[in-house]
Formats: C-alpha cells, sequence, structure tokens
C-alpha cells in the first residue's frame, strides 16, 4: 500500500459542542474520512488522551469499521505519563486496542518523551515493552514523539537505537528556534538514520493566521487568485519537503480544511528557491514583535552561579512575542537540574558576558512574570 505525505490528526476532530472536546461530530468526521481516503490518502494518527480520550474511539467508528484494516495506517501512542509501574503498559495498550477496535497499530509511539519522562520511561521499561510488541505482531513500527532539545534527542536515539523512527515538531518558525529546535532535531534525527513524521507544521494555526505585514507579502507573491496555495500550504509544504521526512501530521477540524490540504499534497510539490526566500521574509517579520535577540551561545551560562537557563528560557519567552502561546511543559523540562528564572541575584556576570549586550537580568524579570506569577 503507497502512501501519500500528508497525515490526517485526529486531536482537532469536529465538534458538536464548541466547548466540549468530547462531544466529536462523528458524522461530519465520517465524511472526512471518506474524502481523505478516496483522494489517495491513508495514514491516521490518534492518542489516548484526544479529545478527552474520545478520539480513539471515534477513528474505530469513522474509520476502522467502515474500512478494510489493510487500506490504512493507524497510529496509536502510549500515555507514558500515566504510567506509574511496568504493568501498566500493557493494561493501556490493551485498552488502546479496544478502543481503536484493531488487532495491530502500522505506527506505535511512547507519547511526549522529554527529559523529564525519559527517567520514568527508563525506570518502567518503555522502551523494552515497545520492542517487544513489534517483535510479537502488535505493532509494525515503533518510535516516540519528542517535545525538548536536540542533545537530548541525541541522547534517547543513542540509548534505543531499536526505535524506527521519531515524530517531532517542525515548521519554519521554529527551525532556528532556540526553544523548539525543531532543525537541530531534524538533523539529529537523520545522523541517526531514522525517518521523522512531522507534528505541529503551522504552530497550532499560528502560521495560518498570519499578521497583516506577513499576509501582504504572501499575498504579493502567490497573487489573489483562487489558489489552493495558502499560508497553511506554505508551511505544511515546508515541513513535507525536507528529505527525511516520511509523513506531516494536519489536525483538521472541518470539511473545508481537508478539502484544501489534500488538494496541494494530492500531488505534493516540493518548496521552490523563491518560496524558500518567501518564508525567510515571513520569519524576519514574525520574529520582529518583541523578542529578545539571543543567539544560544550560552556564554551566560559558563558564569551565571545559578545555572540558570538563560537561552531557553529566552526561546520560550520569544515563542510567546511571536505567538501568543506559553508552554508550561517546555518551561519544566528546560528547568530541570537548572535555576527558575525567579532565582536570578542580579549578579550581572551574564551581561558582562554577553555578546549581544543583552539586558539579562530584566528580561529574566520579564520572564518570570510571565512563567511563574501563578505559581507566587
Amino acid at each position: 500500500m503507497s502512501t501519500k505525505k500528508l497525515g490526517f490528526g485526529t486531536m482537532r476532530l469536529p465538534r458538536l459542542d464548541a466547548d466540549d472536546p468530547a462531544s466529536i461530530d462523528i458524522e461530519q468526521f465520517k465524511k472526512m474520512v471518506d474524502m481523505f481516503i478516496d483522494r489517495g490518502f491513508t495514514y491516521f494518527d490518534t492518542a489516548y488522551p484526544y479529545h478527552q480520550e474520545k478520539s480513539e474511539e471515534a477513528v474505530k467508528e469513522a474509520l476502522v469499521k467502515r474500512f478494510p484494516r489493510e487500506s490504512f495506517y493507524l497510529a496509536d501512542k502510549m500515555p507514558i505519563l500515566r504510567v506509574t509501574k511496568t504493568e501498566d503498559y500493557q493494561t493501556f495498550f490493551d485498552e488502546q486496542r479496544r478502543r481503536c477496535g484493531v488487532d495491530y497499530f502500522d505506527y506505535y509511539l511512547l507519547h511526549n518523551l522529554g527529559r523529564d519522562r525519559y527517567v520514568n520511561t527508563e525506570k518502567f521499561g518503555g522502551f523494552p515493552f515497545i520492542a517487544k510488541l513489534k517483535k510479537d505482531g502488535y505493532v509494525k513500527n515503533i518510535g516516540f514523539s519528542f517535545h525538548d532539545d536536540a542533545e537530548t534527542l541525541d541522547r534517547i536515539l543513542t540509548d534505543h537505537p531499536e526505535v524506527d523512527f521519531v515524530q517531532l515538531q517542525i515548521n519554519y518558525l521554529d527551525w532556528n528556534s532556540i526553544a523548539i529546535q525543531s532543525g537541530a532535531c531534524y538533523e539529529v534525527a537523520k545522523k541517526h538514520g531514522k525517518k521523522v513524521t512531522v507534528m505541529e507544521p503551522v504552530k497550532g494555526g499560528a502560521l495560518v493566521n498570519l499578521p497583516q505585514h506577513a499576509l501582504d507579502k504572501f499575498k504579493e507573491f502567490y497573487g489573489d487568485s483562487e489558489s489552493v496555495l495558502t499560508p497553511a500550504s506554505l508551511a505544511i509544504r515546508y515541513a513535507a519537503s525536507l528529505d527525511n521526512v516520511q509523513m506531516v501530521l494536519s489536525g483538521m477540524s472541518d470539511i473545508s480544511q481537508l478539502q484544501n490540504n489534500t488538494a496541494y499534497m494530492r500531488d505534493f510539490e516540493p518548496l521552490n528557491e523563491a518560496e524558500y526566500k518567501l518564508i525567510d521574509e515571513i520569519t524576519k517579520i514574525l520574529n520582529s514583535s518583541g523578542t529578545i535577540q539571543c543567539t544560544s551561545c550560552r556564554y551566560c551560562m559558563e558564569v551565571c552561579p545559578g545555572n540558570i537557563n538563560i537561552p531557553e528560557y529566552f526561546g520560550l519567552y520569544n515563542m510567546h512575542a511571536v505567538t501568543g502561546n506559553k508552554s508550561n511543559m517546555y518551561y519544566e523540562r528546560f528547568s530541570m537540574n537548572h535555576g527558575k528564572a525567579s532565582e536570578c541575584i542580579k549578579c550581572s556576570k551574564c551581561e558582562k558576558n554577553c555578546p549581544q549586550h543583552i539586558n539579562i537580568r530584566e528580561k529574566l524579570e520579564d520572564f518570570a512574570a510571565l512563567y511563574e506569577q501563578e505559581n507566587k
């Protein structure tokens, strides 16, 4: 069975009640599944917690019960955050097979690995468990989804060469991000010979609803025609154009989004040189809005007595400045074994060592107000 590079992510399905994530509109979802498959696409991705634990059952109703099992690929994820003992892995996996109504998964992942969850995953034997699932024929490909830095990814892949693929957050805004490190993580996966499945190619909608100045650049390039090429298409094609990417996931919420995505991904064309230049221009516009001009040289870290993770905190600050989104999960991971921003003693050693002459003490105060105020 062949497949195209666009996958159907089932974490943002249509709802009957906009305020209730569990109220999935099954009938509309069925129509979307029909159109997706009719247009030659075959990859579906779900996870235990999506839609308040209703996504897997929705996949069973809209997809599994209605199409031959060999006609599609299905990916699911072990909820490692909820695992407190080794036996939990089997319990969750059995429940997931029941919820989805399948005997096997084509792709199976440890969900949302980072430096924090990796500790317990090693302790409880997560990687041996999924390796045995593959050996016994319950899954065909094993991997993990990942939200952390490239150094942590390199450590995990070095420890566990047995995985077949990794799922990474990759988009053009995060490619050089100090916090997300899309580009660096992609290169690590490539170094280890692992194929990449992409999540968040439009960064939760931030690359769909561009600010006016960036949107003007886009329209100037493509014109105002009724083309299927949209800001979303530019972002998804960017991820799909990477050689080592096997699949790009899109969490589609209605028929119109699915129609648009499948229209330009049906006969996928990689980005050309002019489109890469357009992305550079849009990225500069997005990054010009109140960001800290940190280059992550880490000279500040060499002299900080509190071992405060300044570059990565500033990366999170910049992400908020550009998109308005906060990631407490990343802050928790970046602060592991490091001082918090509020623990700065204002010794100024970091500023004397900073080639960019950033007022680090003041910016750490701003960051602490953003990320720590609710905990005070």
